[in-house]
This record gives C-alpha cells, structure tokens and sequence, in this order.
C-alpha cells in the first residue's frame, strides 16, 4: 500500500492512493490526475454551468462524482449544474494498471436570484397582476421570476421593492383587487421572499388592509418594514402583525426611500423625513426649501437630495447630522421625478444621473459641480418612445439602465430594457425588448 500527494501548478491538490495484489519494494507508477477549474470559478449561481477537464495518464479510465455520487461520465470533459444550494464536491478518479488516483474540487452554489438586476413591473392593473423580471450578471433574462419560483403572482400594481439579509420585500398598491376591486388570485400587498431563491416566505394582507394604495416599502429591521401609502409612513411589525401609523409623516411623497445609518430618510414636499426603528414619530423633518424630487444613499453612507426649481440642485446631506455638505446648482436637463414613483436622480460615487423622466440622459459630476448632456435615449432604442419611471445606474459597473414603452394600450408590450456605457461616447451596451409589464422601477441586488 502506498499514499501519494500530486500538486500541479496552480490546480487543485490531489491525493492519490493505490494498491496491488503484492506489496513490493519496487516503486509502483501511480496514475497522475488532476481537476482543472475551466472558468476559474469557486462559486456559481443555480441552473448555471461550471467546467472541469481533468488531466490524467494516457489510457487511464475516468470516472466522475458529485458529493460521492456516480456522475456517469467517463469523458476528460464535466459541466456541473444543479439546482442545490450549499457546498459541494467534485470528485474525478483515474484508473490505470489496477491502480487509481483521485482529484477534488470544492465549489458553491447561491441561488439564482442573489446577483443581478430586478425589473418590477406593474401590470395592467384591469387584467394582469404584478411580476418580477430578472436579468443576470450574464444578461439572461427571466420573465415572471417570482411566479416561476411559487406558482402564485404577485399582487395588483406592484411598485417597490427592498432587500434585507437575505429577504426581499415586494409591496404592491392594490394587493388581491385590481382598480375596480374586482378580486385578483395573487399573494396580495406585502411579499416576502428568500432573496436568493424568490421562494415565498410570508404574504400580508389583513394585517394592512387599513393601508391606502401602499407604494413603497423599506427595511431596518424584521421588526421595522417602513411603508408609505397615500396617509404617510407606517411601521408594520409582522411578528406581531402590529401597524404602526408614524406621527407627523402625512405628506410622505411617493418616491423611494433611502435607508442609511439604520435610518430612513423619505421625501414630503420640501422636506426629507428622517424615521428611526421602534419609533412612532418622525426623528427629524429636514428643510431642503425647494420640492424633493429624489432621496438617495450615497456610497459614503450620506444622502444625495435633489429638489427641483429655480436653479434646480442636487445636494449632499450629511447621515449623522443632517447638516448640509454641499449643494450644487444643476446647469442642465431636470432632475424632475416626473409622474412615477422612483427617484429623479440616480448615483455610483460622485457621479449622479438624471433624465427628467425622458429619454435624454445627464450627467453630473459632483465634486467638479458640472451637468453635461450625454444622449438621448430615442436616437439609440427603437420604439423608445415613453419612459416608464426613472433610470438607474449600476453600482458596479456604471451603465445606466432604462425602461421605456411604446404607448399605452397594446402599444405598452412593445418595450424596452436599454443598458447604456456612460463613457465620454454613451455607448448603447444592451438592450432587452419586450420583457416588462409597465415597469415600476429597477433594483440591483448590490444596492443592498
């Protein structure tokens, strides 16, 4: 009997053992093995596909196994794929002369959904519920991911979204009823799901029927789901299904909240609502003097504020304090938030985007306190002809992303997911046609 232990190169390590039928002092050849990680990836999302080829003696006999278990490949080549989180082992045996040598490979599967960008759509709120259309990091779309997931839909006029360890929260405006409060067979107002998975986890109803068009929903903690409706703020315990109206926060306006330093800082008006968790009154109501149009965290942890006027501006709160850093006139383009529900500005670093709810794109460049026109969208995107809220920038790679729609009435199936590079040339990277349902808003999973 006799052990052996093969490294090559950067490959993975290998322990070899092999036995004959007479043990003897003359050095026995042991077959060489080794596992090679094609894509050089440790970890991967279910459904997709690793590669590994295997180098091994000529004439040797191969065999596979994943976490113990006969694979029944035999060839130098093996795509992994599987649906099942949590680690596992990729095991390759060579076999030659009676003797045999093993490699192994350890590797990660994380839900499908824990990377990537997340298009909400409304629906047609007369006919079709809320979906979730999802596209990867390597730009494979799916449509109805939430619904592929459970078997059930969303609820009627879906509009926000937010993740938190590992949860994402859905809020939908009209829940089991469409507008004329015919019933909808759907999982109603507030969805929570396993964030990687979009396997539904709880479904709130009852515990929000007080709620008036609820449109957007924010975590601190499983305790404190902040929700705005058409009466302001809410904190909804769903341990012990507690709805909590939040004093002095009745003109919330209907825009996305930022959360940051375990706060919530919410546009009303000219103000910017600051809520604390387990508080039933607003924290702090600050003053910005001009209507908000756009309340965003930063990457520093502070808050981007933008107001519309006469000069529009785009200013820099501190999360502490609320003290104003800096404001900065804006020279060009509005940073209106137009007739939609996410904000009019959108951020990665110092640099911010806007559009006004249109197609032609801004940029500013906040410490240089510049606004420059890039492009408009409708020259580049066919059929680009409403945009259907805000854009958003990527927080890793920077593209800008936006949603536009033909027209209304049938015209609304014929849309657009554009993806922009935002270098000195705009450069239209992508575009995904005819995946939204009047498109509510654009999430990527890394702003959580």
């Amino acid at each position: 009997m006799k052990k052996s232990v093969l490294v090559m190169g950067a490959l993975i390590a290998v322990t070899a053992v092999s036995c004959s039928k007479k043990d003897s002092n003359e050095p026995q050849p042991v077959p060489d093995v080794a596992i090679v990680n094609v894509l050089e990836q440790n970890s991967v999302a279910q459904e997709d596909t690793l590669v590994f080829k295997v180098k091994a003696a000529p004439g040797s006999t191969l065999a596979w196994a994943v976490d113990g278990k006969d694979a029944a490949v035999k060839d130098t080549l093996f795509k992994f794929a599987t649906t099942d989180l949590g680690e596992h082992t990729i095991t390759v045996t060579a076999s030659k002369n009676n003797l045999q040598a093993s490699s192994k490979a350890n590797i990660t599967v994380y839900g499908k959904y824990k990377y990537g960008t997340f298009v909400l759509n409304e629906g047609n709120m007369t006919s079709d519920n809320g979906s979730l259309t999802f596209i990867s990091p390597k730009g494979v779309v799916t449509d109805s991911a939430y619904f592929k997931a459970n078997g059930t839909h969303l609820g009627n006029v879906t509009q926000d979204l937010y993740i938190y360890r590992n949860k994402i929260y859905i809020i939908s405006q009209n829940g089991k009823k469409n507008a004329v409060g015919n019933g909808f067979n759907n999982d109603g107002l507030l969805v929570v799901a396993n964030a990687e998975t979009l396997k539904k986890e709880g479904a709130y109803n009852d515990e929000l029927s007080t709620l008036s068009w609820p449109t957007h929903v924010a975590v601190l903690n499983e305790e404190n789901i902040i929700i705005r409706d058409n009466n302001g703020l809410y904190r909804f315990n769903p341990l012990t299904k507690a709805l909590t109206f939040i004093k002095g926060s009745r003109s919330a306006a209907k825009l996305t909240m930022a959360v940051s330093n375990n706060k919530i800082f919410a546009a009303a008006g000219s103000k910017v609502y600051v809520v604390e968790a387990d508080k039933d009154t607003i924290s702090f109501g600050l003053d910005m003097k001009a209507s908000v149009s756009g309340v965003v965290k930063a990457s520093d942890g502070n808050i981007w504020v933008s107001t519309t006027g006469a000069p529009s501006k785009i200013s820099k709160i501190n999360f502490r304090d609320y003290s104003l850093i800096r404001a900065n006139d804006v020279t060009a383009g509005s940073v209106s938030a137009g007739f939609g529900a996410t904000p009019g500005i959108t951020a990665k670093g110092d640099t911010l985007y806007f559009s006004g709810a249109g197609t032609k794109l801004y940029r500013h460049i906040f410490s240089l306190g510049t606004t420059e026109f890039m492009a408009d969208a409708k020259t580049m995107v066919k059929d680009a002809n409403i945009v259907y809220n805000n854009i958003a920038v990527h927080p890793i790679t920077g593209e800008v992303y936006l949603n536009t729609i033909k027209g209304y009435g049938p015209a609304y199936l014929t849309n657009n997911t554009s993806v922009f590079n935002m270098a000195d040339k705009v450069i239209l990277n992508a575009n995904y046609q005819d995946h939204t349902r009047f498109p509510a808003g654009i999430f990527f999973t890394w702003s959580f």
